[in-house]
């Protein structure tokens, strides 16, 4: 259900500006000596493998860097960004303020064609964490041909206050995309965004970006 790997993939940054953005770029933000380099991967300044990458090949070094390099890109083209810090989601994983937050991912044991991708929120009270985790979701499945994976299952982290409702919905998006093969056009919350139709069966409305 895809054409080329990530490993050769044309760029596919956003072309409209995110109002959570402040007008500047995602890579060029203030503070930047907070932040691991573009393409690094420093253990020390990432979450920790959790109980849903537990028994699974989780991506290390340049296999984690690869596959998030993608995500950046997904992300940017979805809106998919993290209100409180003003700044693509994905770059919570280089933020070394926050160096137990971010994604974390592994192949499936039991099925190379799927990712599993587990988000650690920054607080376990993030009032974003909806938005988020279904916004990273419809993103990866629905651009799906962008990268190597037939499904990138999403889990949030156990920590969070309300992981157990997060990750019920999160299966159910999952059940429903496996049947159709179509992202769930469902509202999935607010959040930046571009506000026009993406891939076939995954509607945005001006109340769900993503």
């Amino acid at each position: 259900m895809f054409g080329k790997t990530y490993w050769a993939m044309r760029n596919v940054a956003g072309i409209t500006m995110n109002p959570f953005s402040s007008g500047r770029s995602t890579d060029e933000a203030d503070g930047e000596g907070s932040f691991d380099d573009p393409g690094s991967f420093v253990p020390d300044h990432i979450p920790e493998p959790g109980d849903f990458l537990e028994g699974h090949d989780v991506l290390e070094g340049e296999a984690h860097v690869a596959f998030h390099d993608v995500t950046r890109e997904l992300f940017e083209e979805r809106g998919v960004y993290d209100a409180t810090f003003g700044y693509n989601l994905a770059r919570l994983n280089l933020d070394r303020r926050h160096p137990e937050a971010g994604y974390r991912y592994a192949v499936d044991a039991d099925d190379s064609t799927v990712l599993r991708a587990e988000f650690s929120p920054t607080t376990e009270f993030c009032p974003q964490a909806d938005a988020l985790v279904k916004g990273s979701f419809r993103a990866w499945n629905g651009l799906s041909d962008r990268h190597e994976y037939d499904l990138v299952r999403v889990r949030i982290r156990p920590s969070h206050h309300q992981s157990e409702s997060l990750n019920e919905t999160l299966e159910s998006l999952e059940a429903q995309y496996r049947e159709s093969g179509e992202v769930p056009s469902e509202s999935v919350g607010g959040g930046p965004g571009r506000g026009a139709r993406g891939r076939e069966g995954d509607d945005t409305t001006v109340q769900s970006p993503f």
